[in-house]
């Protein structure tokens, strides 16, 4: 199998081109996200009386997805996986009403990470 020019430089079919500083950036957004995450588990037992075992597997399971996601940011499908993380962190709020703001928050940070870095190694290559 061949790679394309694109590819070579980090570009996806879309045309995503990953950078190093969208890279830090997303990374940093999920590896903090994982952590609010994490925590919704204890909080959704204790405070909302979600059943333990539904509580770990979303809690716990999008925790993990930040890490594995994170990990794979060097590869422009995981910037939709990332994406899909975002809604599914949005989603918890059902579970947990809190997780709509706090997971509104992580959605905006992803999507201002991505921007704004793409447009600072956009003006610092010229």
């Amino acid at each position: 199998m061949t790679r394309t020019e694109g590819e070579a430089r980090g570009e996806g079919r879309g045309g995503l081109t990953v950078t190093p500083g969208m890279r830090r950036l997303c990374a940093g957004v999920l590896g903090m996200e994982a952590i609010v995450v994490g925590l919704f588990t204890p909080v959704a037992i204790n405070t909302q009386d979600v059943e333990p075992l539904v509580a770990a597997t979303v809690g716990i399971g999008l925790a993990v997805l930040c890490v594995l996601v994170a990990g794979t940011l060097k590869r422009p499908f995981a910037y939709v996986v990332g994406s899909g993380i975002q809604v599914l962190a949005i989603a918890a709020g059902f579970l947990v009403p809190t997780m709509f703001f706090l997971g509104g928050i992580f959605a905006a940070l992803w999507i201002t990470a991505i921007f704004v870095a793409r447009r600072v190694e956009g003006v610092t290559s010229r």
